[in-house]
């Protein structure tokens, strides 16, 4: 046992993550870099074309937005490499990725679908869909004129919402001062929120350590890799 001059400050026990659902609404940390992205996907009965693309960075939260909408209307989650097209019709349809590769005749399929027959098509891409490559004229066109909504790299609100969630569901209470410490030098990125907490959170462990500034500023100089 470590001796010690003035009584340890205790850490509470790590205990299991708390996971109550994948993707939950109440989880989702609304910004000024995803607001309208919020408004737009929120309207999904009224798009005039049946289809939305969002688009966004990786780690800007597209999927999480995406799969609160699809089960909010019951939609079915496309895999993008070998779609179901047969299933498709009648129902909302997610598909995830959409430029990273989906058969040029199944996307054709489905914007074609959309707005018919109470179907409605959300595909959520890095590119605008501009940018996507096709060999296939018709898909071409219809991609040109398929409605799009931004999100952009979160913003400071939504990085410190996610600190939070993230710090919560470890059971973990830092100082506030740990918030402005880790926003103004952590990547931008959901993922790097979640990567930051969880170094923390095991740094602390290893030394029976509080979650502090002091410790926020010894895990971002030992690992230089973390927001390379």
């Amino acid at each position: 046992m470590v001796s010690r001059t003035h009584p340890p400050t205790m850490r509470q026990q790590r205990l299991p993550l708390a996971r109550s659902g994948a993707y939950e609404r109440e989880a989702y940390v609304e910004g000024r870099s995803n607001t309208e992205a919020v408004r737009v996907v929120s309207s999904w009965t009224t798009w005039p074309t049946g289809c939305l693309v969002i688009v966004g960075p990786e780690g800007a939260g597209k999927t999480h937005l995406a799969r609160i909408w699809a089960r909010d209307a019951n939609a079915l989650v496309l895999d993008r490499q070998a779609p179901d097209i047969s299933s498709a019709t009648g129902r909302p349809v997610l598909l995830e990725d959409a430029d990273q590769g989906v058969p040029d005749e199944a996307l054709f399929h489905l914007v074609n679908l959309a707005g018919r027959m109470d179907t409605r098509l959300l595909l959520t891409a890095r590119r605008p869909p501009l940018q996507w490559e096709t060999t296939l004229p018709d898909l071409r066109s219809r991609l040109n004129t398929v409605p799009v909504v931004e999100i952009e790299a979160p913003d400071d609100t939504v990085l410190e919402g996610v600190l939070r969630r993230f710090f919560r569901d470890r059971h973990i209470r830092p100082p506030e001062t740990v918030y402005p410490y880790l926003l103004s030098r952590m990547g931008r990125s959901i993922p790097d929120a979640a990567e930051i907490v969880r170094r923390l959170d095991e740094a602390g462990d290893v030394g029976f350590r509080p979650v502090t500034r002091t410790l926020a500023r010894q895990i971002l100089e030992d690992t230089s890799d973390l927001f390379e």
